[in-house]
């Protein structure tokens, strides 16, 4: 099995993140409690240190973040994304100018513990499921201007990204087949209008329209809010429709994609996937996710 590689971010949103969050913090006046309190020719050293288990995400913002405010500033990691912390892990020294590494001291806290918070709750999902094929998906609830930046986290997790936004992929929900008069025909009007390359998925809540929706053939059906006795009979369903014995099922790449969604959390996750669904999406990796505890301790010598 080919080993994936991971994600990178772009550097150029990198910097256009970090600058507005450094200009939305140093205001029309800039870092004053560090001017009033240190002299501009003096130096620190600092390290960040985890104060909690975790997984790291967002390094490059935090690097940013101190070369943006002085490119005096040495920025030294000693980890990467996606490895594993411990409480007391150093994962960057920084040092140069006083005054610009206690200015950005914040912003580059800010995005690392969040993501960093995304990062290992997507891994606790992941975990839950490792023994299955199924994979965790983010979704489009993304704090706004955040979501290429809390995808990426949730790969570094162990997780994948649903679409990233309306653009990419098609998903017909209950309100557009409440519009379009039906599964099928939204489904086959989808079809005509995608090109290729666009993915169609479906969303249905009965069994019923599941095999309406399998008859039309989408790429996934997103089976929405049903339980592990019903998402059980849809994988019976979608496995008599293909025509395929239990060991072709998994590994056949032209069948119907099943995807379940709603009241998934850590205490339901498992017997989801074990039902033999392909994804599992939920918008708790992202939305629900805690902080990860980060501290910036200046080393004094």
């Amino acid at each position: 099995m080919t080993t994936p590689y991971l994600p990178v971010l772009s550097p150029l949103m990198v910097e256009e993140q970090v600058r507005a969050a450094l200009s939305e913090d140093l205001g029309r006046a800039g870092d004053i409690t560090s001017q009033a309190t240190i002299a501009p020719e003096m130096v620190a050293e600092a390290e960040l240190n985890a104060r909690e288990d975790g997984i790291v995400a967002g390094l490059e913002l935090a690097r940013a973040a101190f070369r943006l405010m002085d490119p005096a500033i040495r920025f030294d990691a000693f980890v990467k994304d996606g490895d594993r912390l411990s409480p007391g892990t150093v994962i960057a020294r920084v040092s140069g100018p006083a005054r610009a590494v206690l200015s950005a001291e914040r912003v580059a806290l800010n995005f690392l513990m969040h993501l960093c918070g995304v990062a290992t709750h997507t891994a606790r999902f992941a975990e839950e499921i490792a023994h299955t094929p199924a994979k965790v998906c983010c979704t489009r609830k993304t704090i706004p201007g955040l979501r290429a930046l809390e995808k990426y986290a949730v790969r570094m997790g162990g997780g994948s990204s649903h679409r990233y936004g309306l653009d990419d992929a098609i998903l017909i929900k209950d309100n557009h087949i409440a519009v379009a008069g039906g599964v099928a025909g939204a489904i086959r009007a989808a079809r005509a209008f995608a090109g290729h390359l666009v993915k169609v998925e479906v969303e249905v809540t009965t069994l019923e329209e599941l095999e309406e929706a399998l008859e039309a053939q989408p790429d996934v059906v997103l089976l929405d809010n049903m339980g592990p006795e019903l998402l059980r009979r849809a994988v019976e369903i979608n496995r008599d429709c293909a025509g395929l014995a239990d060991a072709a099922y998994a590994a056949d790449p032209r069948r119907v994609k099943l995807e379940a969604s709603g009241n998934v959390n850590l205490k339901t996750i498992r017997a989801i996937a074990e039902t033999g669904v392909d994804y599992i999406s939920t918008s708790k990796i992202t939305m629900a996710a805690p902080t990860l505890d980060i501290g910036l301790d200046v080393v004094v010598r």
